[in-house]
C-alpha cells in the first residue's frame, strides 16, 4: 500500500477517491511509568526509549489506517496527516488520517 503525505503522486493517476480513513493508538499511563522508570539512554538530550514508544504508536496508527483502506478496496492513501494529542492527564493518542484512493494501473 502506497502511503503519502502529498495529495497527488507523481507519475500516478488517481482513478477513484474512496473517502477518509484513519487509525489511532493510545499509550496509557503504565507505559509512561515503566518507560520513565527505565530511562537510561538519554544521549544528547534525546530519550531513545521514549522515542521508540512513540514510533511504535505511530506505526500502529498507520497500520490501522492501512487496514481500513484495504477493507474498502483502496491501493493507496494520500494526504496523510499524523497528530499527537494528550488524552486526560496520563495518556497520549497518536492518530493518522488520509484519503483512501484507487490508483490506475
Amino acid at each position: 500500500m502506497l502511503v503519502s503525505t502529498t495529495s497527488t503522486l507523481d507519475g500516478r493517476k488517481i482513478a477513484d477517491y474512496l473517502g477518509l480513513v484513519d487509525g489511532e493508538a493510545i499509550i496509557g499511563a503504565n507505559v509512561f511509568k515503566d518507560l520513565f522508570a527505565g530511562i537510561r539512554d538519554i544521549v544528547g538530550g534525546r530519550a531513545r526509549s521514549y522515542e521508540k514508544v512513540l514510533k511504535k504508536a505511530k506505526e500502529m496508527a498507520i497500520n490501522d489506517m492501512i487496514e481500513e483502506a484495504k477493507s474498502i478496496g483502496a491501493n493507496a492513501i494520500v494526504g496523510v496527516d499524523l497528530d499527537y494529542e494528550t488524552v486526560g492527564e496520563s495518556m497520549l493518542m497518536v492518530s493518522a488520517s488520509g484519503t483512501a484512493v484507487v490508483l490506475e494501473g
